[in-house]
């Protein structure tokens, strides 16, 4: 029975996207999301080697999906932090780099705002590298 008084994630994933990025990952190595803030494929969630993109003190880690750290910029995530986000995959090719761009499909993002009750047990984002010990 899950715990009430725990803090909600404040990022999920679909079984489809979920088995994507099992996919992805069998072929690439260890990914990362990064939430594009409207270059490219405007705002979508991009998915990179995790060597191929460097997080810095001026990223937001969102938490994890599908054993990948999922992060977007300070600036962004100031209109964000309200926000529970999911990442689905749907046919079609995006306007990025992200690595699922050759399987004829895309990452995209679902959004709800958090509901009050979910707010109050919000533990608070951390900035900079949360995915390797050495970088962090």
């Amino acid at each position: 029975m899950p715990n009430p008084d725990a803090a909600p994630a404040r990022v999920d994933i679909t079984p489809a996207a979920e088995a994507l990025v099992e996919r992805l990952a069998a072929r690439h190595g260890p990914l990362l999301f990064h939430q594009s803030g409207g270059c490219c494929d405007g705002s979508s969630p991009m998915c990179f080697p995790r060597d191929d993109f460097i997080i810095s003190e001026a990223d937001v880690h969102l938490g994890w999906v599908a054993d990948t750290p999922f992060y977007m910029s300070v600036s962004q995530y100031a209109y964000w932090a309200h926000t529970h986000l999911t990442v689905d995959v749907v046919p079609g090719r995006g306007a990025g780099f992200s690595v699922e761009a050759p399987e004829g499909v895309r990452f995209v993002i679902r959004s709800r705002l958090f509901t009050d009750d979910e707010e109050e047990l919000l533990t608070p984002a951390v900035t900079g590298n949360q995915h390797d010990p050495v970088a962090g």
